[in-house]
């Protein structure tokens, strides 16, 4: 099994989450993040001063999929969540060992069980 972090633009979300349930991977973790890659800073001005932003705001996707399953959800995202500018993200794979359902106590070992 191996874990994908896709760290993707907020606006792409929705289109990830459909291109993924599409192919049908329906479980996955999203959470609000922010990052600074190559991007330039963006100037904001609050209360008559200006200052630089050096964080910009993202989601990342936490999906656990079976290794054959890999590059097609990897190739999925990139459809989905590519503008082709610079900020569009990245996305990151790590072994899992082992997956347990808290519920159970038993070990998960496909995408369909954990997709439930």
């Amino acid at each position: 099994m191996k874990r994908i972090d896709a760290v993707i633009r907020p606006e792409k979300l929705q289109a990830v989450i459909k291109a993924l349930r599409n192919m049908g991977v329906n479980g996955f973790t999203v959470i609000p993040v922010q990052g600074r890659g190559q991007e330039r800073n963006a100037q904001g001005v609050y209360r008559g001063h200006t200052y630089n932003i050096n964080l910009h705001p993202k989601i990342k996707l936490e999906i656990v999929v079976s290794d054959i399953y890999l590059q097609r959800t990897i190739q999925t995202i990139i459809d989905a969540a590519q503008t082709g500018e610079t900020g569009d993200g990245k996305i990151f794979v790590y072994e899992v060992l082992e997956a347990y359902n808290i519920r159970t106590g038993v070990v998960d070992e496909t995408i369909d069980e954990l997709n439930r």
